[in-house]
């Protein structure tokens, strides 16, 4: 399985010169964990859920917020993101997807075409539906193939009986 079959296609990128309090706002609508930075139109790199949470004080948006964490959401994006991104394109296989995770510790694998532009991410929870979704019509089958030769078991029982 190639990861273009399964990567998310709808993307929500910020650019550099964004604020945190705009990475907050997308974090918060979307229930997402990555927001994807672009330079124009390239893909400069990664901004995470915990990026944020980290740079911010669990005061902001209370009544005991402070200046200084009003100033803080007016930082730019560009100075909390990952930039040395491990990227992978469209025809990279799922397998080889898990050893990028794995090798580079990662939790996102941006999608980018020639012009490293961003046309799709992936995410280690993309990753574990995929094998818990595959996982799960694998025992499926088992169990209709297991309860399919429990009925014919069943049935040589009960005319053992019946012949008794």
């Amino acid at each position: 399985m190639k990861i273009s079959q399964m990567m998310q296609r709808k993307l929500i990128t910020l650019d550099m010169d964004d604020t945190l309090a705009n990475a907050k706002k997308l974090f918060e609508q979307h229930n997402m964990h990555h927001i994807l930075i672009n330079n124009k139109s390239t893909l400069a790199g990664v901004i995470t859920d915990r990026d944020l949470w980290q740079n911010l004080s669990p005061t902001v948006g209370t009544r005991n917020e402070t200046p200084q964490d009003s100033f803080i959401l007016n930082k730019k994006v560009h100075l909390i993101m990952a930039r040395d991104l491990i990227t992978a394109t469209e025809e990279v296989s799922l397998t080889d997807a898990i050893l990028l995770f794995h090798d580079n510790k990662i939790s996102c694998l941006p999608v980018v075409n020639e012009n490293q532009q961003a046309v799709g991410i992936i995410t280690w929870r993309d990753i574990i539906k995929v094998i818990a979704v595959q996982y799960r019509r694998k025992t499926n089958d088992n169990l209709t193939t297991h309860s399919d030769s429990q009925k014919v078991i069943n049935t040589d029982n009960h005319d053992d009986i019946d012949n008794k």
